[in-house]
C-alpha cells in the first residue's frame, strides 16, 4: 500500500491498453457473478476468486488450503492465491474487447476533445462511431479527402468506381486509425502559423485545438488511447453483492452494466468467429459501444439504461459526481468513531471551559480508556473482563470513568457548522440524565437555543489531538468572533436583564444617602432590608482597593449604589470602578464627580444628582472587550463566568414578569389615527380630481400612515415608566425592541402583500386590543413570506459558503514577509455622505505601507511596516488624516497564500497571525456565516426605479460571481467632459463625453437617473447613471486596484446596511482569489498559448525566462472570475473535481497529464494526508509532543 505521507504530488493521465493489462490480475470472460446454489463466485466471472482474490481470509476457493500458514500459496486445484480477503478491494480485472470502443468522456464532453484533435465536428464523430457513416482513412489516389464522411450509398458507389484504391471504415476502429495517423509536432507547428494570420472564429478554434494538441504532446499521452481496446474492471468489493433477508440479492448497478458489456462482447467474438455478415457484426459493435458508454457515463448519450422500476442505473461517472458521489461523500466527509449526540439543556453552573456529559454517553465514548484503566488498576484481569464489567455497568466503573475524563477534552459540534466556532472543545463533567449540558455564554457562537436543539460529541484520541483541542479549541480560548474581532461571548437575555436590574438607580429608594465603611456593610444593609439594590449611597473609596483610584480619591467618599458595589466585585481590581455606562469610564477611569469630601452632606449631594442609566447589553460587551484587551484570555473567561452568575442571580431576584396590565394603551391614539385618516381622505379627493397621479397618491398614503405609526411609537415610549418590565426588557437589550412594543400597545401599522408591495390599508389595532378578522388576514402575508424566505435563505447562504470555501481553501499564511513595495490606499467607505465604515475601523490590526506623519506638525506617528493598534488608529484619525497606505492581501506577492505582514492581525485571537493559519477558510466562513442574516429580496414601495437594485444575499452572490448586475450603471470609458445630454428615440437619453483626443456617446434607458449634468468633468470608470457597476467593465476601463476597491466597498455596503460587521481582510482574501488569473493576448516568444488563462505567477515566470534571454515577452490582461469559475480553474484537479463538474475537470486533467502538487487543504483531505495548515504544516511536523499530565486548571486558571 501507498504510504500517504510519502509522496509529493499526484498525477492523472490516460491509460494505455498495456497499462490496463498490467494493472489486471486476470481477464473476466463470463458475465456470471455468483452461483445461486453454493453462493460462491463463478470462475472467470465478475467476482472470480482466481482473479480478484479469496472471499475469506487465508482460504482458497476449493478449501484445499486453509489457515495463515499457507500464506502466498497458489492453490493447484482452483488457482486462488491464499491471502487476505481485503485484496478484493484492490485487485482489478480486465475485459479484452473484440472491437475498439471510444471513451464517451473524450468524444462527448464539451468541447469534444476527440473532435478537436481530429479537427472533426462532434456530429461527424458520432455518425462514424455509431456506424451511421463511413469515414475515409486513406484516400489513396482518389479525389476523396481524408476524414471525409460517406453514407452507405456513397461508399458503395465509390467502391464500385475506384475499387480497393482507397480505405474507408466506420466505428471506433476508424477513429483509432485516424488518431494513430496524427503527427502532433507537425500539427502544432501548423496551428502556430495559422494563429499569426487568422482572425475571429477560426482563430478561436485554432487556439482550442492547439491547447488540446499541446496537452497531448507535453503529457506523453497518445491520442489513440482515447479509444479503448481493453476495459478495466474495478475490484469486486467496490461493486458488492449482498444477500438480503429474504434470500434475494442486492447488487451494485455497476455489475449490471459490466454484465451487459461482457454479454455483448462475447456475442461479438462469436459472430466474428462464425464470419457473420458485416451488417450483423456492425450492429453488435454498435451495441458494444453503447454498453461501454452506459458503463462509463450512463445517460450522457441517448436514453439511459434503466434497471427494475425504470430507474436509471448508476454508472462510474455517477459514482464520482455530486453530494453522494465518491468525492464529497467518502473522501471529503467521513464518519468517525467515538462520537455521540443528544439534546442540549442549559448548564448555568458550568465554568466557561466545561460541558456536562450524560454518564451513559461518557462511558460509551471513553470505553477504551476506561478498559485500559480498569486493567492497570487491577480491577479487571484482562481487557475482556474489563469490557464485561463496563457492559454490566458495575459500580467501580464510574470511579474509573471520573478519573479518565479528567483533563480529557471533548469536542461539541452543532449543525449547521457555519464557522469555526461551531466546533469547540470542553472539559466534560458527568451529569445525570440523558441531555448534554451547555454553558449559556457559548450559545451565541453555536447559534444554539434550548428548544430541542441537538449537539454531537467527539472524542480526540491521540495525545496531539488532545493537546490541540485544549490549546486551540477550548471554549475559554474562543472569546473573539473571527469575522470582526469583537467578543462573541457577550451575555444575553436573562444575564443582561439581571445586570441591568442590578445597576439601576432610583430616586428616593429606601436608605438613600447612607454611608458605609465597605462593600460588606452595604451588603448587610441590603440583606436586612435597610437599603435596596437601587439605593444611592456613599462608601469609603479606600475600602474598595481599586488600583485606578489616586491616593486623594482613596480618602474620599464614593457615591454609587448598592447594586453597583456588588457588580464591581466581579471586575479585576486594576479595572476602573464602573459607575456610569460611558466610554470614558470603561476605557480610562471613573469620572471625578462621584468623589465627595467626607464633610459634604451626602443626602443633599445625591438629591442634586441626575439618575444614571443602568448598564445595557452593549455596555457589557464593551467592558468584556476592554478586559480582554487589558488582561488577556484567562482573566476574561473567569470574569465572564462571574458576570453570568451575577446576571442569573439578580434576574431571579428581580422577579420581572410580563402581564397584560404592563401594556398601557395610548390615550391620544384615536386622535392621531383620526387626523391621519382625514389627510388620507384629502389626498384621495385630490387624486379623484386628477391633481395627482396614482403613484403619487400611493406614495403619500404610505408615508402618512408610516408617520402616524412613528408618532404613536414616540409618544408611547415617552409615557412608559422606567420600572415597566417590558420597557426594562427592551431597554436593556435582553429581548424585544421599540417596534415590538408599538405593535403590542400602539398599532401594528402597514403590511406587505405576497408580491412585496406595501398594502395601503394599515392595521390600526394593537395586539393588546386585538385584531379584526381582516386585519389578522392581512398580517398573515408577511408571516408566511418570512418563513418561506428563511428556508430559501438558509440553502442559498450555505451554498455561497461552500463556493467561498472552495475558492479560498488554499490561502494559508505561508511566510513572514513577502517583501512587496505595494499596498492600498485606505480611506473611510462612504455611501453619499453616510459613512459605512470608518477609517480607524479599516486600519486597526493592519500594517502601514509608508511612514505616517502628522499633517500639521510633521511629526512621525508611525514608521512603515508597523502594526497599527487601536490607539494609533485613533491618533491617525484625530490628526485629520483621511487616507493611509496600508499593506493588503490584494498586493501580497506570496504564492498560494498571504504573508503575515500583508494580512495583519488575526481577528480571532487579537494577536499577530501565525504562519500556517488557514486564513482563506476563515475568510470564507466569516463572509458566509452572516449570510443567513441578510435579506432575500427588497420590499418594493411601489414602482420607483432606482430603489429596486438588488440588495442582501442576492447582491453578495452577484458580486462574488462577477455577474452582470441588475440595474447596471453606464460608466465612462474615457476621461473628459460631458458635452451634451439629449433625448433620442423612445425617451432614451444620449450622453456624450469628449476630450481632446476622442469622444464617446452612451445611451441610457429612459427610466435611468443621470448622475452627471452638462459641463461636468468625468474620470475613467465614473458612473454616468445610477445603478451598480459591472466589475468586468470596470476592469477593462480602469486598473486592478479600482476593481478590488469597488468589490470590497460594495460587499461591505451590503453587510453594514444589515448591521453586520466583517473585517476588510476577509473580503480582500476572497477578491484576491477572483483576480489571480491573466488571459494571454499575445504569446510573444514564450511557450504559453494565446487565449489561455494563466495564474499571475506562472505568467510572470514565463516572461522572466524569455526576458533573460533577451526575447519578446507575452502580454495579457487580468481577468475577473466569479468564485465558481475561479474554483474550477484552480491548479489542483482534485480540489476542482470535488467541487463541481467532476467529469469535465477529470477529462481535462487526464489529457493534460496534470500534476496536483497537494498545496491546498481539500487535496490533502482527499488523499488522507494531514492538511498543510496549522500544526500540519511541514515546519511544525518536526515537533514531538511529550504527553505530560497537565490540567485545564493550568491552561485556564479557575477559581
Amino acid at each position: 500500500m501507498l504510504d500517504v505521507n510519502n509522496f509529493e504530488y499526484m498525477s492523472i493521465g490516460l491509460a494505455s491498453p498495456d497499462k490496463i493489462r498490467s494493472w489486471s490480475f486476470g481477464e473476466v470472460k463470463k458475465p456470471e457473478t455468483i452461483n445461486y446454489r453454493t453462493l460462491k463466485p463463478e470462475k472467470d466471472g465478475l467476482f472470480c476468486e482466481r482473479i480478484f482474490g479469496p472471499q475469506k481470509d487465508w482460504e482458497c476457493h476449493c478449501g484445499k488450503y486453509k489457515r495463515v500458514r499457507y500464506k502466498g500459496v497458489v492453490c493447484d486445484r482452483c488457482g486462488v492465491e491464499v491471502t487476505r480477503a481485503k485484496v478484493r478491494r484492490e485487485r482489478m480485472g480486465h475485459i479484452e474487447l473484440a472491437a475498439p470502443v471510444s471513451h464517451i468522456w473524450y468524444f462527448k464532453g464539451i468541447p469534444s476533445r476527440m473532435g478537436l484533435v481530429l479537427d472533426m465536428s462532434p456530429r461527424a464523430l458520432e455518425e462514424v462511431i455509431y456506424f451511421a457513416s463511413y469515414v475515409v482513412t486513406e484516400p489513396g489516389d482518389t479525389p476523396l479527402d481524408k476524414k471525409q464522411l460517406l453514407s452507405e450509398k456513397e461508399y458503395r458507389a465509390y467502391r464500385d468506381k475506384y475499387g480497393a484504391t482507397f480505405q474507408a471504415a466506420m466505428g471506433a476502429e476508424a477513429i483509432k486509425k485516424l488518431l494513430q495517423d496524427i503527427d502532433l509536432d507537425k500539427d502544432v507547428e501548423q496551428l502556430k502559423e495559422e494563429l499569426k494570420t487568422s482572425q475571429g472564429q477560426r482563430r478561436t478554434r485554432a487556439i482550442k485545438r492547439l491547447e488540446v494538441l499541446e496537452a497531448f504532446r507535453n503529457s506523453g499521452n497518445e491520442p489513440f488511447w482515447m479509444i479503448l481496446d481493453v476495459l478495466p474492471v474495478i475490484p469486486p468489493e467496490l461493486r458488492p453483492m449482498v444477500q438480503l433477508d429474504g434470500g434475494r440479492f442486492a447488487t451494485s448497478d455497476l455489475n449490471d452494466l459490466y454484465r451487459r458489456v461482457i454479454n455483448r462482447n462475447n456475442r461479438l467474438k462469436r459472430l466474428l468467429d462464425l464470419g457473420a455478415p458485416s451488417i450483423i457484426v456492425q450492429n453488435e459493435k454498435r451495441m458494444l459501444q453503447e454498453a461501454v458508454d452506459a458503463l462509463i457515463d450512463n445517460g450522457r448519450r441517448g436514453r439511459p439504461v434503466t434497471g427494475p422500476g425504470n430507474r436509471p442505473l448508476k454508472s462510474l461517472s455517477h459514482m464520482l459526481k455530486g453530494k453522494q458521489g465518491r468525492f464529497r461523500q467518502n473522501l471529503l466527509g467521513k464518519r468517525v468513531d467515538y462520537s455521540g449526540r443528544s439534546v442540549i439543556v442549559v448548564g448555568p453552573n458550568l465554568k466557561m471551559y466545561q460541558c456536562g456529559l450524560p454518564k451513559e454517553m461518557a462511558l460509551e465514548l471513553f470505553k477504551p480508556f476506561v478498559m485500559k484503566e480498569l486493567v492497570e488498576k487491577g480491577l479487571a484481569h484482562n481487557i475482556k473482563s474489563a469490557k464485561r464489567k463496563i457492559e454490566r455497568v458495575q459500580p467501580e466503573v464510574w470511579d474509573v470513568l471520573e478519573s479518565v475524563i479528567k483533563e480529557h477534552p471533548v469536542l461539541l459540534n452543532r449543525a449547521p457548522t457555519l464557522h469555526r466556532l461551531g466546533i469547540q472543545a470542553f472539559e466534560p463533567t458527568l451529569v445525570e440524565g440523558r441531555a448534554i449540558r451547555l454553558h449559556p455564554l457559548v450559545c451565541t457562537a453555536y447559534n444554539a437555543d434550548f428548544d430541542g436543539d441537538q449537539m454531537a460529541v467527539h472524542v480526540p484520541l491521540a495525545a496531539e489531538a488532545q493537546a490541540e483541542a485544549r490549546i486551540l479549541m477550548l471554549a475559554a480560548q474562543n472569546i473573539l468572533n473571527p469575522k470582526d474581532g469583537k467578543p462573541v461571548v457577550t451575555p444575553s437575555q436573562d444575564m443582561v436583564l439581571g445586570n441591568y436590574y442590578l445597576t439601576m438607580e432610583r430616586e428616593g429608594a429606601i436608605g438613600e444617602g447612607m454611608i458605609f465603611k465597605d462593600t460588606n456593610e452595604a451588603l448587610t444593609a441590603y440583606q436586612t432590608g435597610y437599603a435596596h439594590l437601587h439605593t444611592r449611597v456613599a462608601v469609603h473609596a479606600g475600602s474598595l482597593n481599586n488600583e485606578t483610584f489616586t491616593e486623594e480619591q482613596n480618602k474620599m467618599l464614593l457615591v454609587t449604589t448598592v447594586g453597583k458595589l456588588i457588580f464591581n466585585e466581579i471586575l479585576p481590581r486594576s479595572f476602573p470602578y464602573m459607575n456610569e455606562p460611558t466610554k470614558l469610564n470603561i476605557e480610562e477611569k471613573m469620572p471625578e464627580k462621584y468623589f465627595i469630601e467626607p464633610t459634604v452632606n451626602v443626602k443633599e449631594f445625591i438629591e442634586a444628582q441626575e439618575v444614571i442609566d443602568p448598564f445595557k447589553k452593549g455596555v457589557l460587551g464593551e467592558i468584556i472587550a476592554q478586559i480582554f484587551k487589558s488582561f488577556q484570555i484567562t482573566e476574561t473567561s473567569k470574569m465572564l463566568d462571574r458576570l453570568k452568575d451575577l446576571g442569573f442571580r439578580y434576574s431571579t431576584k428581580a422577579g420581572i414578569t410580563v402581564g397584560v396590565s404592563d401594556i398601557i394603551v395610548l390615550a391620544e391614539k384615536q386622535e392621531i389615527l383620526k387626523e391621519a385618516q382625514e389627510r388620507v381622505d384629502n389626498i384621495l379627493k385630490q387624486f379623484r380630481r386628477g391633481l395627482i397621479t396614482e403613484d403619487e397618491r400611493y406614495e403619500r398614503v404610505i408615508s402618512i400612515w408610516s408617520a402616524a405609526k412613528d408618532t404613536i411609537q414616540g409618544k408611547l415610549m415617552a409615557t412608559l415608566d422606567v420600572s415597566n418590565p417590558i420597557f426594562m426588557m427592551s431597554d436593556s437589550g435582553a429581548r424585544g425592541n421599540a417596534s415590538n412594543f408599538t405593535q403590542l400597545a400602539g398599532m401594528r401599522g402597514l403590511m406587505a402583500n405576497p408580491a412585496g408591495r406595501i398594502i395601503e390599508l394599515p392595521i390600526k389595532s394593537s395586539f393588546r386590543e386585538g385584531l379584526t378578522v381582516l386585519e389578522y388576514f392581512i398580517s398573515t402575508h408577511g408571516a408566511r413570506k418570512g418563513l418561506a424566505d428563511t428556508a430559501l435563505k438558509t440553502a442559498d447562504s450555505g451554498y455561497l459558503t461552500r463556493r467561498l470555501v472552495d475558492v479560498a481553501q488554499d490561502v494559508i499564511i505561508r511566510d513572514d514577509d513577502c517583501g512587496t513595495d505595494r499596498g492600498i490606499l485606505a480611506a473611510a467607505i462612504k455611501e453619499g455622505t453616510e459613512v459605512i465604515e470608518r477609517l480607524d475601523e479599516r486600519l486597526i490590526g493592519r500594517f502601514s505601507r509608508k511612514t505616517i506623519k502628522h499633517p500639521q506638525t510633521g511629526e512621525v506617528i508611525m514608521g512603515e511596516n508597523e502594526l497599527i493598534t487601536e490607539d494609533l488608529a485613533v491618533e491617525i484619525t484625530e490628526a485629520g488624516i483621511e487616507e493611509v497606505w496600508i499593506r493588503s492581501a490584494f498586493t501580497c506577492n506570496t504564492r498560494h497564500g498571504v504573508c503575515k505582514k500583508c494580512y495583519g492581525r488575526n481577528l480571532a485571537t487579537g494577536s499577530d497571525v501565525e504562519v500556517g493559519e488557514a486564513v482563506g477558510i476563515i475568510a470564507a466562513q466569516s463572509i458566509g456565516e452572516p449570510g443567513t442574516q441578510l435579506t432575500m429580496r427588497t420590499f418594493h414601495t411601489g414602482g420607483v426605479a432606482g430603489d429596486d437594485i438588488t440588495q442582501g444575499l442576492p447582491r453578495i452572490q452577484e458580486l462574488f460571481e462577477a455577474r452582470n448586475p441588475k440595474g447596471q450603471a453606464t460608466i465612462s470609458e474615457i476621461e473628459g467632459t460631458v458635452v451634451s445630454l439629449t433625448e433620442v428615440r423612445d425617451k432614451q437619453q444620449e450622453i456624450v463625453v469628449q476630450n481632446d483626443v476622442e469622444s464617446r456617446s452612451y445611451t441610457a434607458p429612459y427610466n435611468a437617473r443621470l448622475k452627471v449634468t452638462e459641463g461636468d468633468t468625468v474620470e475613467r470608470g465614473q458612473e454616468l447613471t445610477e445603478g451598480s457597476i459591472d466589475p468586468k467593465e470596470l476592469l477593462k476601463v480602469k486598473d486592478l486596484n479600482a476593481v478590488q476597491e469597488y468589490l470590497l466597498r460594495e460587499v461591505q455596503k451590503v453587510y453594514r446596511m444589515q448591521g453586520v460587521e466583517i473585517g476588510d481582510k476577509h473580503v480582500e482574501v476572497m477578491v484576491r482569489q477572483m483576480l489571480r488569473k491573466v488571459r494571454v493576448s499575445d504569446a510573444g516568444d514564450t511557450d504559453v498559448l494565446p487565449g489561455s488563462l494563466l495564474d499571475i505567477h506562472q505568467f510572470t515566470d514565463a516572461n522572466k525566462k524569455v526576458l533573460l534571454e533577451g526575447k519578446r515577452p507575452a502580454s495579457g490582461r487580468p481577468v475577473l472570475l466569479g468564485i465558481t469559475k475561479a474554483s474550477l480553474e484552480t491548479d489542483s484537479f482534485l480540489s476542482a473535481a470535488s467541487f463541481q463538474e467532476t467529469t469535465r475537470v477529470l477529462t481535462d486533467a487526464a489529457i493534460k497529464g496534470k500534476r496536483d502538487e497537494l498545496l491546498g487543504l481539500k487535496e490533502n483531505v482527499i488523499i488522507g494526508k494531514l492538511v498543510p495548515a496549522g500544526t500540519g504544516m511541514q515546519r511544525y511536523r518536526k515537533v514531538n509532543p511529550i504527553p505530560e499530565t497537565q490540567s485545564a486548571e493550568d491552561t485556564v486558571t479557575v477559581e
